[in-house]
């Protein structure tokens, strides 16, 4: 591979990630259906048993086995992408592996500091770099407006306010990380959305 050929194979290899992972995402958009169908019950619950945080969980526990869920249930495709994510960190961050390879003529394998220090504040590659990284926080302004929606009135204040601020993860890792890596955060985050949109509307 030369080139822009590079960024084409970590696009397509994040796409087929997403289609294996579908099945998990299914299940989550499943489970996520499920928590607000029983929050009124789990409202009940924290009332009853909060001075009981053991009892809570069994009743908890129980509640969500009832269902065939669970409360982690929501964290199954971010996690299960964990060991791809790892491998593009590896790849991008090999001395040798993406020499020479580019997205429109920035560095596949560097990060916005290595860009900057080669090329200069005001070029082609880091604004490159920029749009990427203003693609993802787009992605992540919109996940987070989805969630601030989504959150059920009975969540923990604490937790509805740190809950919207999760998406923008991907928007600091992006900074940080070779570009390579960035390209695959854009295409997963943006998958994620295309995805929640499509299965929240199958499962109303």
């Amino acid at each position: 591979m030369s080139g822009g050929h590079a960024a084409l194979a970590i696009v397509l290899f994040t796409v087929a990630v997403r289609l294996l992972l579908l099945p998990l995402s299914v299940r989550q958009a499943r489970a996520a259906r499920i928590t607000e169908r029983l929050a009124p019950k789990v409202r009940a619950l924290r009332e009853r048993f909060g001075r009981n945080p053991e009892r809570l969980a069994r009743e908890m526990s129980a509640l969500y086995a009832k269902e065939g869920s669970s409360p982690m249930a929501a964290l199954l495709p971010g996690l299960a992408q964990a060991p791809f994510m790892w491998l593009v960190y590896r790849v991008a961050t090999h001395p040798t592996a993406l020499a020479g390879h580019d997205l429109l003529g920035a560095p596949l394998g560097q990060q916005i500091a290595g860009i900057v220090d080669n090329y200069g504040l005001i070029s082609w590659p880091v604004s490159v770099f920029v749009v990427v990284i203003v693609l993802v926080m787009l992605v992540a302004w919109l996940q987070a407006r989805r969630i601030a929606a989504t959150l059920p009135a009975e969540q923990p204040p604490l937790l509805r306010r740190i809950m919207p601020l999760m998406p923008f993860g991907s928007v600091l890792a992006a900074l940080v990380l070779p570009l390579a890596a960035g390209l695959y955060l854009l295409v997963s985050t943006a998958w994620t959305y295309g995805e929640r949109t499509v299965l929240t509307r199958r499962l109303a």
